[in-house]
């Protein structure tokens, strides 16, 4: 196990190398200036030209990539050239904003998408199955923007049952403790604040959750018709045991393999549909934070934000793969 997870961590270098480089040189590639959007466009030549003088940026590339790996090779990510604050401070401080959505939303995808998956695999081919697996294909079809304004427009502003954006209402302070809104109102014993934080989640959290649920139903669906056909399924119903029984017991337990096997690459796509949802809803989180760096041409906040979201993904897949070893002993790292 150690040596596995320790193979692992050092395949993750030339990964995190690469993209960081990938990341470094699109960023100098496209068009605009981190100057101009500093100053402006009615800035002198002489004041814009100063100012990367001072940034860096008349630097060589091999000089500005070598003092950003040296960087982050001791935690320091750089500071964002557009507020002038640490990029690793800025990420601590929107990091638990994301990982509220994100639990949230993948919350609401496996709390829907397996029910989904369950009623497709043991009404396979009628309606039941057809109309399940429409609803996986609606979520895996819709955009995340598009689902997100729809949302709005007929929950918040038509029906008005939940606000439209941000984390909390004006009127309610929570006690910053962990920074998630939830968990901190908890924290405070604040019930209005626990229910004003709620509601603000739900409408993000299901525009989000559409992700996962869509392939965790087609995946569970899929998974369960493999396995009901084994022979220790037909011995448990051959036993007597209750239809429900062998599903929870015999059936789903071994079909849940796959399923966390695609919850893990869910991740990264929840956390690229966080850019988009956070953007809709104004939550102040990671993705959101990352668009306005490449928006604004802030190299520091593109590059370090990228390379903290590569390596929290690399890393829970890592521990997803030991996770099957829990599932089913059975299976061996090698």
């Amino acid at each position: 196990m150690k040596r596995y997870v320790a193979g692992r961590l050092l395949q993750l270098i030339p990964v995190l190398l690469g993209i960081s480089f990938t990341v470094f040189l699109v960023m100098r590639i496209i068009p605009g200036d981190p100057a101009i959007a500093m100053l402006g466009d009615q800035a002198s030549p002489a004041r814009l030209e100063d100012l990367r003088v001072q940034l860096g940026l008349r630097d060589p590339y091999p000089a500005q990539f070598a003092g950003y790996l040296g960087g982050a090779l001791r935690g320091d990510l750089g500071r964002s050239i557009l507020t002038n604050r640490p990029v690793t401070y800025e990420l601590a401080a929107r990091f638990p904003a994301t990982l509220e959505l994100g639990l949230a939303a993948l919350l609401v995808g496996v709390a829907i998408g397996i029910p989904l998956g369950v009623l497709a695999a043991t009404r396979r081919g009628t309606i039941v199955d057809a109309a399940t697996m429409g609803v996986s294909l609606f979520g895996v079809s819709m955009p995340v923007f598009w689902l997100g304004l729809v949302f709005i427009y007929l929950f918040a502003v038509t029906l008005g049952w939940f606000p439209v954006s941000g984390r909390v209402s004006a009127d309610v302070f929570v006690p910053p403790v962990t920074q998630a809104m939830l968990v901190d109102a908890l924290l405070a014993r604040d019930g209005r604040a626990f229910a004003d934080a709620l509601r603000h989640l739900v409408l993000p959290a299901l525009t989000l959750g559409t992700i996962p649920m869509a392939a965790v139903a087609r995946m569970t669906r899929s998974s369960l018709l493999d396995v009901i056909g084994e022979d220790y399924v037909r011995t448990a119903r051959a036993k007597g045991l209750a239809p429900a029984h062998v599903l929870r017991k015999h059936a789903f337990r071994n079909a849940a393999i796959p399923v966390l096997a695609i919850l893990g690459l869910q991740i990264g796509a929840l956390l690229g549909g966080a850019i988009v949802t956070e953007t809709i809803y104004s939550w102040p989180g990671v993705g959101r934070f990352l668009l306005e760096g490449v928006l604004g041409r802030d190299y520091p906040v593109v590059q370090g934000t990228v390379l903290f979201v590569t390596t929290l993904f690399a890393l829970i897949n890592v521990g997803v793969d030991l996770l099957y070893v829990v599932l089913d002993p059975r299976i061996r790292l090698t």
